[in-house]
């Protein structure tokens, strides 16, 4: 099968989560995030940046957990729009006494790591301009840096944010999953959705995009080579949203996912389909 392209201007689009305690889940993308629902109902609700919804959260009390040792959810990416939103986000996370998991610079971006209260993983990021990232060959560089938190701070010049949310423009940068074979997912994300690879200089991970942006969707293998899918319904991830420019986009990419072997439901103008570890993805047109 011939490699086709991904249109550049594709972009990710919302992340939808199974959550066991609705109420507490968004009490935390509000108060810890700084997002603000947009759509609320009895089971679910939905996030965002001004009116653009980022994650949505379904309830199930029924719902089994993930086990540790399955593909799904690495964790959600939230794009900031500069530094100091950033700094706004971690004087968040001081002033909940919420728990930073880690803080890194990658060179191309950097970036804050957590956990939503059911243990989905959460990065919050800021890019660098394109024109500081730096090029191994025809790969990206990136690395896993100490991110200086007291500098990070500096950026605020001390200004409280208790109860301000992110600005309008922040959005859904990319996703990162657990996969059980990195091949496997090249293939699918690479040959058939058409996404460029970008990196492969992490040990057990992989990085594509559309664009030439560092990466829409990272896949690692990093719970295990060769692990299942969680089970049916399970807690954490419902699907990620991928978002193209145009209908005709959306039909090529069906298309060769067909093509390819691989299943698509296809209604009011969006596709529902698979990766090879079960994570789901859905193919929507952006709205204009």
């Amino acid at each position: 099968m011939v490699t086709a392209s991904i249109d550049s201007a594709t972009s990710v689009g919302r992340v939808a989560l199974t959550v066991r305690n609705l109420a507490g889940v968004r009490d935390f993308y509000e108060r810890v995030v700084g997002l603000r629902a947009i759509d609320v109902g009895e089971e679910q609700v939905s996030l965002g940046a001004g009116d653009t919804p980022l994650v949505d959260l379904v309830e199930d009390l029924a719902a089994p957990p993930r086990p540790p040792r399955t593909t799904g959810l690495f964790h959600l990416a939230i794009l900031v729009p500069d530094r100091a939103e950033l700094g706004h986000s971690l004087q968040r996370l001081v002033e909940t006494r919420w728990p930073l998991a880690g803080a890194s610079d990658h060179l191309v971006s950097e970036a804050l790591y957590l956990s939503d209260p059911e243990g989905n993983g959460i990065e919050i990021y800021r890019d660098r301009r394109r024109d500081e990232w730096q090029r191994d060959g025809d790969e990206l560089r990136m690395a896993t840096l100490p991110l200086d938190l007291n500098d990070l701070l500096g950026e605020l010049n001390g200004e409280p944010v208790a109860g301000s949310a992110v600005p309008a423009e922040t959005c859904m940068g990319h996703v990162h999953l657990n996969v059980g074979d990195l091949d496997v997912g090249e293939r699918f994300y690479a040959t058939l959705l058409g996404l460029d690879v970008t990196a492969r200089g992490y040990p057990g991970a992989l990085f594509l995009s559309a664009g030439g942006y560092h990466h829409h969707v990272g896949l690692n293998t990093w719970r295990g080579v060769g692990i299942p899918s969680p089970p049916a319904g399970a807690l954490g991830l419902r699907f990620y949203e991928l978002t193209l420019p145009e209908p005709a986009a959306l039909d090529e990419i069906v298309t060769r996912l067909r093509a390819g072997g691989e299943e698509v439901d296809s209604a009011n103008g969006a596709a529902l389909t698979r990766d090879p570890a079960g994570n789901a993805v859905r193919l929507a047109v952006a709205v204009s």
